[in-house]
């Protein structure tokens, strides 16, 4: 079961050994609190490694909001979004800094079979972290990235095709050690199930690799028969496995986009539907349109009811924001579904799912790396396990009238079957895996398939795109201002190998290549 997230402040110090004076160590221990600990648990840690993680990714208020932005499920009529029209300007490497806790973790451990399962645990945390940061950059620093403490404060940057070999190699040392571990406290998204923390290094470990298909010439990589290889090994079952977080009725407890008498959100208003989202949907009479938006107050007031299809109306978010803002005025737009905002538990919010394992499956088929069982019925199990999850956690209140049963989840994938080329199927594939992630997939996933299978087709609005040049989409972000200001010799060079010295949004990282 997911749990919920304990915003406990947690800071970890940690005490290194230094050569100290006999005056100094009388001091020392003159002032010892013999009942405060001298070092931090292992389970201690892991709570604050989680928590650093799952806060970072799953943002409160209008930063909740910021990747489905940018991945277009919705427009914003507040202000000009950066995300909304194409701009990417720097961004920092604060989520490596909670891999320091991960040593100290490891050594703390108070049993042997303890410290394998928190090396299994420590080695599916650096990958996830280092997977996030090179996704957004390209080379970034690994072999040598958070050293500090042995002196290495200006850390030499890996080519991004070094970084992903070691990811998949401390997948794999997960996996192993995972498959000895036992189980742990301080883990509040599996209560410390080794075998379902196992799981997700897996299915993890495919999403890493169907990101490298453009790769699966490199004998270096092997892409095809690693995916093989960890398909067959244990993975998610359902979405209970799911990677996520469940809330509660407190201050800072409470669902990310929620207003209720626990949590204030001031930005309910500002949110529009998008076309991506939304015209899909009314196009094969998928139910799940109706437990995502609220109809068009227009549509409403001309009579339509609030189970019809034609009531839903998505906006283009590449349109002018002066347009975007005239059609809301007007009624001719979706805000989303009121259950988000009235809910403080609105859904369990996942950074990896278990549909979204059965799409990666799914297009590994199509594209012929893995044979024995059908795209189409992968496929089906993501479709259906996203309507099940609506099922378990959204009141029937919610769903406008449309609510979906066993009969209808279980006949709905046939009516949106995979068909024709493979390139088709690969886009059917997409575009389910894109609504299924609506206020889910916190690290830009969206945004990340777009950009690496060109699904769903987003508008290229010359007028209004922010990105340099306007006619064209960028495709990544830019490298800190703290790495130019403080490491710049190592940033440099890798500036310099990537892409001949230029820092733009507009370079096309090994990854894409």
């Amino acid at each position: 079961m997911t749990k919920h997230i304990s915003k406990i402040s947690v800071i970890a110090t940690l005490v290194a050994g230094f050569s100290l004076s006999s005056c100094t160590k009388k001091f020392d221990a003159i002032n010892t609190n013999p009942d405060k600990p001298t070092q931090a648990s292992s389970e201690w840690l892991a709570t604050n490694i989680l928590t650093s993680v799952t806060s970072k990714d799953i943002s409160q208020g209008t930063g909740f909001r910021q990747p489905f932005t940018l991945g277009k499920y919705i427009g914003w009529t507040e202000l000009v979004s950066d995300y909304q029209y194409n701009k990417l300007t720097r961004v920092d490497f604060a989520r490596l800094l909670v891999l320091r806790d991960v040593e100290p973790m490891i050594k703390n451990a108070a049993t042997p079979e303890q410290k394998i399962t928190f090396e299994g645990f420590g080695h599916f945390i650096r990958a996830w972290q280092f997977f996030q940061t090179t996704m957004q950059v390209g080379d970034i620093p690994y072999a040598n990235a958070i050293q500090g403490a042995s002196g290495v404060i200006k850390a030499k940057y890996d080519t991004q095709k070094d970084v992903f070999l070691g990811i998949l190699k401390e997948l794999d040392q997960a996996d192993s050690l995972l498959a000895k571990g036992t189980n742990f406290t301080g883990d509040f998204i599996y209560q410390g199930n080794v075998d379902k923390w196992r799981r997700l290094a897996n299915s993890f470990q495919l999403y890493v690799l169907i990101n490298l298909y453009k790769k699966t010439g490199d004998a270096d990589l092997d892409v095809i028969n690693r995916f093989k290889t960890v398909a067959a090994r244990p993975l998610m079952r359902d979405f209970n496995d799911n990677f996520a977080v469940t809330y509660t009725a407190s201050a800072g407890y409470c669902y990310p986009w929620s207003n209720t008498p626990a949590q204030t959100n001031s930005f309910l208003d500002y949110p529009v539907l998008s076309n991506y989202l939304l015209d899909p949907m009314k196009a094969t009479g998928d139910k799940r349109l109706f437990y995502m938006a609220e109809p068009s107050p227009a549509q409403i007031k001309a009579g339509k009811a609030a189970s019809d299809y034609t009531a839903y109306l998505g906006i283009d978010p590449a349109d002018e924001m002066a347009s975007i803002v005239s059609r809301k005025s007007a009624g001719n737009y979706c805000p989303v579904n009121k259950r988000y905002e009235q809910m403080y538990n609105a859904e369990p919010v996942g950074l990896l799912n278990y549909w979204d394992v059965q799409f990666i499956l799914a297009e590994a088929t199509v594209r012929g790396w893995i044979s024995g069982t059908d795209a189409q019925t992968y496929y089906a199990n993501g479709i259906k396990s996203h309507m099940n999850f609506f099922l378990k956690y959204v009141p029937a209140s919610y769903a406008h009238g449309m609510v979906m049963d066993d009969a209808y989840i279980n006949a709905f994938p046939a009516t949106v079957a995979l068909t024709g080329s493979t390139e088709n199927q690969i886009k059917q594939i997409i575009t389910q895996k894109y609504i299924a992630g609506f206020f889910q997939n916190s690290d830009f996933t969206a945004w990340y398939e777009n950009r690496r299978t060109g699904y769903p087709v987003f508008t290229l609005n010359t007028s209004t795109n922010l990105n340099t040049p306007p006619a064209a989409m960028p495709l990544r972000w830019m490298y800190p201002q703290k790495e130019l200001d403080y490491n710049s010799e190592n940033v440099t060079n890798a500036l310099n190998t990537q892409f001949g010295g230029n820092d733009d949004p507009n370079n096309v990282m090994w990854l894409l290549k």
